[in-house]
């Protein structure tokens, strides 16, 4: 560090202080999660006066480089990881694809029907922005489920809708409560804001009690939580689970509690909602897993100052969701032949979870999941496991990007399991996780 210090221009002001710790930053010779040197000690180092190198880290945490977390200093955020070549197209490469996670395509309803009657009326700026029938649908949808009353809003995805809602109501360097293990976009998509994610244990039922008081404790003022078909351990929120969350909730009426049910329909089991404990929440249904990935929608509820900033935000960028893909998205989900498809799915995938589980409990590998598309397997060494399984012909997806503070695992997707396959894949992974194992076919 002090080697580093040496480059950092005094002569500038606070401005030419943060944008020499900046550089530093962006070209990793400060990693993440380095701690700076206190504000007293680096102004005496650089001789200049403390309010200016505290006026440089201001600057550096409004643009989420830094945060400040009290007695541990002000540290370097975590970096999102960047996308990279990673093991995208397995059948490519000859191998049995339990790693990507997309939903079965024989599940996802086929578009030509609903295309050729869509209503062909030209829409201009300045017209209403959701499709009505589509917000009836959902509307009417949610409150079967147990929603609580709310403003709605159509959003170009999960992702994008969470990215809109942390961003307008947190500031780089606040404190976000996230699944551990959970889905890497969430925890990619906070670093990426500048944000901080306090991890949150998760055990069959959803995130443990204690995990959301540790991360309450240490000022989370947002929760990102999947109540079912959760990426990648397969939890389900219970009912007991959800009433003993809503309780402790309720005492921090001002954290943002975002619902992330991306799977919905094709979930398989009951929503436990934790919406509605906190003043300020939001409930987000993506259709990808059971209209099509392609089918870029969200369809969001919450509290009515929640979705007029996510509405303010959006009118600052992409303004509204094509009404087209809104239009083609109701007459999906409308459609009895369809509803029939999402439960044939959701049946289906369960069947896939089960006999994936029965494999691996004959070799003596537990595995939780009760809902959606994915398994997840405590291993000692991902990579190893993930190579070993490589090699035998199978794919499956390393579990580093999806924890925090979590034991090491890896991510078996099931979506496209074929039945007469889970024996061998468990064989293969015993052996990989103990070599020194003979082979045996239950």
């Amino acid at each position: 560090m002090n080697e580093l210090i040496h480059n950092i221009k005094a002569d500038e002001g606070a401005l030419g202080i943060a944008q020499d710790l900046e550089l530093l930053i962006r070209d990793g010779r400060l990693a993440s999660g380095e701690r700076l040197p206190a504000v007293r000690d680096l102004a005496q180092e650089i001789g200049v006066c403390p309010a200016t190198v505290a006026a440089a880290y201001r600057r550096l945490r409004e643009r989420g480089l830094v945060h400040a977390r009290g007695r541990a200093g002000t540290r370097v955020a975590p970096r999102s990881r960047m996308p990279g070549p990673e093991l995208e197209a397995p059948a490519t490469l000859g191998l049995v694809d339990l790693a990507t996670g997309n939903p079965d395509p024989n599940f996802l309803p086929p578009f030509g029907p609903e295309l050729a009657d869509l209503d062909p009326a030209i829409r201009l700026y300045g017209e209403a922005p959701i499709d009505p029938l589509l917000e009836q649908r959902a509307r009417r949808a949610f409150e079967k489920e147990g929603l609580p009353a709310g403003e709605f809003a159509v959003i170009g995805g999960a992702l994008d809708a969470i990215e809109r809602l942390l961003r307008d109501s947190l500031l780089p360097g606040d404190a976000v409560a996230v699944e551990d293990p959970g889905f890497s976009g969430v925890i990619e998509l906070v670093r990426g804001l500048g944000l901080v994610p306090e991890p949150v244990a998760m055990d069959s039922e959803g995130p443990t009690l204690e995990g959301l008081e540790r991360a309450l404790a240490r000022g989370a003022r947002a929760f990102v939580v999947t109540p079912r078909a959760h990426n990648p351990t397969g939890a389900v929120v219970s009912s007991e689970r959800a009433k003993l969350l809503r309780r402790r909730l309720a005492d921090f009426s001002d954290l943002l509690l975002i619902e992330d049910d991306h799977a919905g329909p094709v979930s398989g089991v009951p929503l436990a909602t934790l919406c509605g404990s906190t003043r300020r929440w939001a409930f987000v249904r993506s259709t990808s897993k059971w209209l099509g990935p392609d089918m870029r929608l969200a369809l969001v509820l919450g509290d009515e100052g929640t979705i007029r900033r996510l509405e303010a935000g959006q009118l600052l960028g992409i303004r509204w969701v094509s009404l087209v893909l809104q239009s083609l998205a109701e007459r999906l989900w409308k459609r009895r032949s369809n509803q029939a498809l999402f439960k044939q799915a959701a049946k289906s995938y369960a069947e896939r979870r089960k006999v994936m589980r029965e494999a691996l409990a004959k070799r003596g590998i537990e595995v939780d999941a009760a809902s959606g598309l994915n398994l997840w397997v405590p291993v000692r060494e991902e990579l190893n496991v993930v190579l070993a399984l490589r090699e035998r012909g199978w794919a499956v997806c390393p579990g580093e990007s999806f924890r925090i503070h979590s034991a090491p695992g890896i991510r078996i997707s099931i979506a496209a399991l074929d039945a007469a396959d889970a024996e061998d894949f468990a064989e293969d992974l015993a052996q990989a996780l103990n070599p020194a194992r003979k082979r045996t076919r239950a």
